[in-house]
């Protein structure tokens, strides 16, 4: 239980911030599972579509410091890479 003022003050302020970094990591996490989901029933059209709204969540999620900006890169990459792959298949 927070003593001061300021503490309590920090207390509020931190349980706010946690629930809005938690909606935004629910939706950049929901919106990359569309895209697995995507690449793993061979629907390239979908994945492209939902790859380009993954890329804006994670780009988000990033610029709000809820991941970091390299693990954002790397997500997107590694999508793009699985989108390439099924695409060359087809």
């Amino acid at each position: 239980m927070p003593n001061t003022p300021s503490s309590n003050k920090r207390l509020r302020q931190n349980g706010v911030r946690r629930l809005r970094n938690r909606a935004t990591r629910s939706t950049m996490r929901s919106s990359v599972k569309r895209v697995r989901e995507a690449v793993e029933a061979n629907d390239l059209d979908t994945a492209k579509d939902a790859y380009k709204m993954a890329c804006r969540k994670l780009d988000q999620a990033a610029a709000k410091n809820v991941i970091h900006k390299n693990v954002a890169s790397r997500t997107k990459s590694r999508l793009n890479a699985a989108i390439k792959k099924i695409a060359q298949a087809a």
